[in-house]
């Protein structure tokens, strides 16, 4: 099946031309650069193939196509035209990714793809320079679909080497060519049976598998934009299929790519067979311990450090309302946790629809964008310059960002409970982490309500003080002592800015930072503005110009200035430290050599994360122990975000960081050992002292001796 987006462009394409450019190694065309890649100078030599690949780099909503395209599209081509004796094998193609496009379904890719490839040379070929030309075919697609050409050419050396840097190329390809799937393990299996509607396909991989998506070799055979519903089984998932309108006949097999728990990616060829049955539905006893753990996570979360400088706010005004009455104290306690409630509503219902429409988010899902973090800086900033005696909110701006939590009165309880929960979502607290992983793995319904539980336990702190007014008798009264405690409270509120700006240097480095900087620089002088002309008209409404003038500066400096900082500049770990990047290829790699692996599941957002560093996991015993037990440290750095990591959380049963997994041994269907959210030297000793002898470091041997 074809849109008729694709036809008119077609079309398009015979009446208009599109332009073929002059040949290079690479072209910059409209909405994408192509390029190809061959990180060697010599081909040929020895006899082995050399591997290359075609390179995309496209813009931001753009996408090309998988080898089947879905509802629409065509997957790159490449005409080749080579000297005799040298070939090149066909595209090789990476799993895509489902690609929602109003009541269709593409599959392809977004930002940039390698398709890898080989170059073979025979034998009878004389040394010297080759020159390898490509035409390469291609359709870019957003809400109009754009046909596209480019003749590519690089210069080789047969035999031997030209000399020459072919840096940037090998970067490409080691960063990118390891995204093909794998070949099915021969210990797993793949089966399918036909149903009314479509299919049941099981993959078994002896492990219990809680995500999974399939992408047909062949069109027509199953209805693309039809939801896949996976459900978990010990050993491995069921997915439910619905099969094309158009399709007469159940196949032979079903062939395809499989995608599952952490971004594992298989090609499998499924026969008719016995599909298991799936898991239980949720139990109500599950429910119920996942919302009293959640509940339990809420009350604690009160006393994490993101939570911490809202609560300095709150505490203000309710000194400053102990003289009211009973129903007004009460009312400013539900409305507050109204606010909590709803805004937990709101990020969860933002959640599962991402969600729904393919995304692989986990909680705090809105901290991994530059974006948010730069504007969230910006409000507590305001915030703290209020706090400060700069200006008043409530005077001017009290319909505006923190001036809301400032506000006197039933508006600002609810906008206090909104910032609560804004800058609770980074930090995990115990028993949340559990909680919240299953209730994402649940109906809609299930969800809400888990969440519902952990927002009451969030709110439940002071909406208990408001609805027993005669504890807020041992409060202090009001005072001039109050100034100064609310300017004092500036200070956390300006410690949590510096932490959002560290944050966003992980991840756009200096020029966001110097992006940031200049919204802090208008928003101070707006500040100013508030404070040298209080509650007047026209300095309010040039102060509310500046303040936009700001957020305007900030997401433009952060989204389109500043480029993304690499992980080896922004997230590597220091010279000569033992821990690595997490890759569920290092994992196994580790495993089959009999090593125990401890990843860190973490994100520069998560303040939980940063402590337990450095209390617990960078100390000097827990380091001893780590060598000692001959423990492979991998690093999941989840700052910015990754579909591998937020798929492997899932797998686990969590949704956000932190997060502690220990592979105690090298069995593939064995299940991590997970660690609380909150760690101490001792939890993780005691965790390590359980690993089985096997994995211990023989002795006289170092670490290095007996890394794979």
């Amino acid at each position: 099946m074809r849109s008729f987006r694709f036809i008119f462009a077609l079309i398009f394409l015979l009446a208009a031309g599109v332009p073929v450019f002059a040949a290079s190694s690479s072209a910059d065309v409209a909405h994408l650069h192509v390029q190809l890649v061959l990180s060697d100078s010599a081909i040929g030599v020895r006899g082995q193939p050399t591997k290359a690949g075609l390179y995309f780099k496209l813009e931001p909503g753009w996408h090309i196509y998988w080898k089947n395209a879905g509802d629409s599209g065509e997957p790159p081509r490449v005409r080749w035209i080579l000297p005799d004796g040298i070939t090149a094998t066909s595209l090789e193609f990476p799993a895509p990714k489902r690609l929602p496009l109003g009541p269709l379904m593409d599959f392809g890719y977004e930002d940039e793809v390698l398709f890898p490839f080989s170059i073979n040379v025979e034998k009878t070929v004389e040394n010297g320079p080759v020159v390898l030309h490509a035409k390469v075919d291609w359709l870019v697609c957003r809400e109009v679909c754009i046909p596209g050409k480019a003749d590519l050419e690089i210069t080789r050396v047969v035999g031997g080497s030209a000399g020459g840097s072919f840096y940037q190329d090998t970067l490409i390809y080691d960063r990118l060519a390891n995204k093909l799937p794998q070949s099915l393990p021969s210990s797993a299996k793949a089966v399918f049976a036909s149903t009314a509607t479509g299919f049941k396909l099981a993959v078994l991989t002896g492990q219990k598998e809680t995500s999974a998506q399939f992408f047909p070799d062949e069109q027509n055979l199953i209805d693309n934009p039809a939801p896949q519903v996976a459900s978990p089984l010990g050993q491995g998932v069921v997915l439910t299929l619905k099969k094309d309108a158009n399709l007469a006949a159940a196949p032979a097999k079903l062939t395809g790519v499989v995608e599952l728990s952490g971004g594992r990616a298989y090609e499998i060829a499924a026969l008719p067979g016995t599909v298991p049955a799936a898991a239980p539905a949720t139990s109500g006893s599950g429910v119920v311990k996942a919302a009293g753990l959640a509940f339990l996570g809420g009350i604690i979360l009160n006393l994490m450090p993101c939570v911490f400088p809202v609560l300095f706010i709150k505490g203000l005004s309710l000194v400053n309302s102990s003289g009211e009455e009973k129903h007004k104290q009460r009312g400013h306690g539900l409305v507050y946790t109204a606010g909590i409630v709803v805004s937990f509503w709101a990020l969860v219902a933002a959640l599962l629809g991402l969600r729904a429409a393919g995304a692989t988010l986990g909680w705090g899902f809105q901290f991994q964008s530059p974006v948010f973090v730069a504007l969230m800086a910006g409000l507590l900033f305001f915030l703290g310059l209020s706090l400060a005696g700069q200006f008043e909110i409530g005077l001017t701006l009290t319909s505006a960002g923190g001036g809301l939590a400032q506000k006197q009165g039933y508006a600002g309880s609810f906008f206090t409970g909104v910032l609560a929960v804004i800058v609770a979502t980074p930090c995990t607290a115990p028993f949340m982490g559990a909680a919240v992983g299953y209730a994402l793995a649940q109906s809609a319904v299930v969800t809400f309500a888990i969440f519902t539980a952990l927002a009451l336990g969030l709110a439940l702190p002071y909406l208990l003080l408001t609805l027993q007014p005669a504890w807020t008798r041992l409060l202090p009264k009001p005072g001039v002592w109050m100034e100064v405690l609310k300017q004092a409270t500036a200070v956390p509120i300006f410690a949590t800015v510096i932490w959002l700006a560290w944050v966003l240097a992980q991840t756009r480095g200096a020029t966001g930072v110097a992006a940031l900087l200049g919204m802090f620089l208008l928003l101070a002088i707006a500040g100013w503005i508030l404070g040298r002309w209080p509650a007047r008209r026209v300095p309010s409404v040039v102060a509310a110009l500046v303040i936009l003038a700001s957020a305007a500066i900030g997401v433009y400096g952060v989204n389109t200035l500043a480029g993304p900082v690499s992980a080896s500049a922004g997230g590597a770990e220091a010279a000569g430290s033992r821990w690595e990047p997490w890759s569920q290829a290092a994992v196994d790699k580790y495993r089959a050599a009999g090593r125990p692996v401890f990843v860190d599941f973490t994100a520069s957002w998560c303040l939980s994360c940063q402590v337990n560093e450095r209390v617990a996991l960078r100390t000097t015993a827990v380091d001893d122990a780590f060598k000692k037990a001959n423990v492979a440290l991998l690093k999941a750095d989840w700052t910015s975000h990754d579909d591998a990591i937020s798929q492997v959380l899932t797998s686990l049963g969590r949704s956000g960081v932190p997060a502690y997994a220990l592979y105690a041994s090298n069995s593939s269907g064995d299940t991590p050992v997970l660690l609380p959210e909150v760690l101490t030297p001792g939890i993780v000793i005691d965790a390590l002292s359980k690993i089985p002898a096997a994995g211990a470091l023989p002795a006289g041997a170092s670490a290095s001796a007996v890394k794979p």
